[in-house]
């Protein structure tokens, strides 16, 4: 099935169509920051509350075309990752 899924590489690499969110790491980095400042003695109900500011696109060529799909080379060409 087809299905445009929130960011997971591995949903892509592993035959997905395509994935498209926050990028993984940088909000592993921001939570564990944020964990840190309440660990230091934050109250964490002063901390201002964070939104993703970075993205990643992954696309499956082959899964696309398999399913009859043609993906504009526009989008392709935005990818972080491309597998296909």
């Amino acid at each position: 099935m087809a299905r445009c899924n929130a960011f997971s590489r591995n949903f892509v690499d592993v035959g997905g169509l395509m994935a498209y969110g926050a990028n993984p790491t940088y909000t592993y980095r921001r939570v564990a920051n944020f964990v840190a400042r309440v660990l230091a003695g934050a109250r964490p109900e002063t901390l201002p509350a964070e939104q993703p500011t970075f993205f990643e696109l992954a696309i499956n060529r082959s899964t696309a075309q398999a399913i009859g799909v043609t993906v504009p080379r526009a989008l392709l060409s935005r990818a972080d990752h491309v597998v296909g």
